[in-house]
């Protein structure tokens, strides 16, 4: 078990600077991950826990980063729930969700046919790091997952979703419950395996208002985030382009609320002290190269309270950001001692 910075920083313990990893940093911008996709489909590595475990490390061989997040998709646990899904990029759905007969039909989960390649990966990665780097567990929220599962794939706004909680909400909490508890043995079982602490990605969170977030989506949510917390795992809360929601996340039980790029990181501090937080940096700007990346990071950084501050980016790292700007976030961040 690790006690490097990240995991200090989620006790809000005093730093020598502050921990940093990046969201999808085992992707598509490394050319060593190129390499392996040149050879491999994204299934095919997801589904081989040494591949897996390799395209984990790939970015720990290259950056001081503080954690290594498991290489796997939100959708890894989801054939044990019966669901067949393919990647278009993102994941597309033979069969949607759209009644409760179809929720009804989904099996009872096994706990230990969750995502079996992904414990094994985090087995292997954990045996290979040392205790001063973190190893992340992660799931999607139940909402989320929920998103593809009814809309079938990735669309704007999952109009189709919005639809079936409107006409279908007795049908939306079954669905939203199994996905819940399922989630939670999920991630727990990961702790188990290895990991450090666990990432809760609730990506589509904004699509309702607040009142029909806390009618439908909150007590799903809480019930996940209890059961992982009961077993004594960190939580790390991450939600997308939902500024109406942020600070009904934050009132949530989990000890990290990490946000994207559109938030004002050090307000949020200041709306909630005490609160550890996670982010935020655009990954548009890393685009823009080296300099601009270390201006973004030198701002962030005096900007916001080092305490209980972990440093990311506020979505995932884009296909084509220059390795040279991952190496001045780098840079930018240890030399803020």
């Amino acid at each position: 078990m690790t006690d490097g910075l990240l995991l200090r920083a989620i006790r809000c313990e005093d730093l020598p600077r502050r921990p940093l990893w990046v969201m999808r940093q085992a992707g598509r911008y490394l050319p060593e991950y190129q390499r392996m996709r040149r050879e491999h489909t994204f299934k095919e590595l997801m589904r081989s826990p040494q591949l897996a475990a390799e395209a984990t490390l790939l970015p720990l061989q290259r950056f001081a980063l503080d954690a290594a997040i498991v290489f796997a998709d939100i959708m890894s646990p989801m054939p044990a729930l019966g669901v067949d899904f393919d990647f278009d990029p993102g994941p597309v759905l033979a069969t949607p969700i759209r009644s409760r007969a179809d929720v009804d039909a989904l099996p009872e989960v096994d706990a230990e046919a969750l995502g079996p390649a992904v414990l094994a990966t985090l087995q292997r990665v954990r045996a290979q790091l040392g205790n001063d780097v973190a190893v992340l567990g992660f799931c999607g929220a139940p909402w989320t997952l929920a998103a593809y599962l009814v809309e079938g794939r990735g669309v704007a706004g999952f109009p189709t979703l919005r639809a079936f909680a409107a006409k279908e909400p007795a049908a939306l909490g079954a669905l939203l419950a199994k996905l819940s508890e399922a989630m939670a043995s999920y991630v727990i079982a990961q702790g188990r395996a290895g990991a450090d602490a666990v990432q809760i990605f609730d990506s589509w969170a904004g699509a309702l208002s607040l009142a029909d977030w806390q009618r439908l989506i909150r007590p799903h949510l809480v019930d996940l985030l209890d059961a992982v917390g009961q077993a004594g795992l960190p939580r790390i809360l991450f939600l997308q382009n939902a500024p109406h929601l942020v600070d009904a996340y934050a009132a949530l039980p989990a000890e990290v609320l990490g946000v994207d790029w559109r938030l004002d990181l050090a307000e949020l501090q200041r709306r909630h002290p005490g609160r550890v937080v996670q982010g935020n940096i655009d990954p548009a700007i890393l685009l823009a190269g080296p300099g601009a990346t270390r201006t973004a990071a030198q701002e962030l950084l005096r900007r916001t309270d080092s305490r209980g501050h972990i440093v990311n980016l506020g979505h995932g790292i884009l296909p084509k950001t220059p390795i040279a700007s991952v190496e001045a976030l780098v840079q930018a961040v240890h030399g803020s001692a």
